[in-house]
């Protein structure tokens, strides 16, 4: 498989988010119950270290977290055998730095949760910095269906 060139190491899918947040904000919306349905789901509970992921299409996903470090790293399975860390860093300006890495996609996946982590940074980034929700809840257009949105 050849690697794009905003993408370039094929076994590795890394986006990078400014924030106008704290680190603790950003953290706290992918860490916690609350924070993950305001943006990713439209349930997320996670019980004794596993998030049951529910999106508005009916699909379920468990995700295990592999690490909970308030406010600088949070690290899940995601998809199977795939390990996602989500890396905040202050910026200096009062804001944050997110780095977001997945590593262990199955190549049939990649060009698929390339595009798929865009529709869970922007609406992050969205509900962190504005307070404001992006996704249409709408069960008729999903990701699945062809829509850029969940």
């Amino acid at each position: 498989m050849t690697a794009s060139g905003f993408q370039p190491d094929p076994e590795t899918i890394r986006w990078r988010m400014r924030f106008a947040s704290a680190p603790e904000q950003v953290y706290a919306a992918l860490a916690t119950d609350n924070g993950r349905r305001n943006f990713w789901a439209e349930s997320s509970i996670e019980t004794d270290g596993v998030i049951e992921f529910e999106f508005i299409s009916g699909e379920r996903l468990e995700a295990r977290v592999l690490a909970a470090e308030a406010p600088e790293r949070f690290e899940l399975s995601y998809f199977g055998d795939s390990h996602v860390a989500f890396e905040i860093a202050p910026d200096g300006d009062g804001g944050s730095d997110l780095t977001l890495t997945e590593r262990g996609v199955a190549a049939e996946d990649r060009t698929e949760q390339i595009a798929g982590w865009l529709n869970v940074l922007f609406p992050l980034k969205a509900y962190v910095d504005h307070g404001i929700d992006l996704r249409n809840r709408d069960a008729q257009r999903t990701w699945r269906l062809g829509y850029a949105d969940q």
